[in-house]
């Protein structure tokens, strides 16, 4: 299995998810079969590390972000990728048109995934403060773990 986390700069929000269900799945002892990365819809950032306020943040919860660097989606991850995860219905619009019609099943929203949280998007930190960063991670770590859940479900 294959993961695209994807937002629009990929340096807050989809790289935080790509750290966390990292982790998730080591702990679940499946790292050897779910592979994952990050993307931007927009190449703003590309060859840059995550913001320093995801990483400080991801810091404090035991995850490390230091390794992720952000680049743009190619057109080969509609291929590639099992799943691409938008964290926004912007970006999930964006990856919709830009994706080939075969390969349009693959694309969802990731707090589909979520258990507890009532909200469908991961709101966009990066104007805001440190809470919008506790934030995003909170609704990542609950999505996480239903994505994880729903990946260890018999089909």
């Amino acid at each position: 299995m294959n993961i695209l986390f994807v937002c629009l700069g990929n340096i807050c929000r989809s790289s935080t998810a790509e750290c966390v269900f990292r982790s998730t799945i080591e702990k679940a002892g499946l790292a050897n079969r779910i592979t994952m990365d990050s993307a931007g819809t927009a190449g703003y950032h590309v060859g840059e590390p995550s913001d320093s306020r995801s990483i400080q943040v991801a810091a404090k919860r035991g995850y490390d972000m230091n390794s992720i660097r952000a680049r743009q989606v190619v057109l080969e991850d509609y291929s590639r990728f099992d799943l691409l995860l938008a964290m926004d219905n912007s970006n999930l619009k964006t990856l919709q048109e830009q994706c080939p019609e075969k390969y349009q099943e693959k694309i969802k929203l990731f707090l589909d995934y979520g258990k507890t949280c009532e909200e469908r998007e991961v709101p966009d930190p990066y104007y805001g403060g440190p809470s919008g960063f506790d934030h995003v991670l909170n609704l990542i770590e609950d999505a996480s773990a239903g994505l994880l859940a729903e990946l260890q479900s018999p089909a």
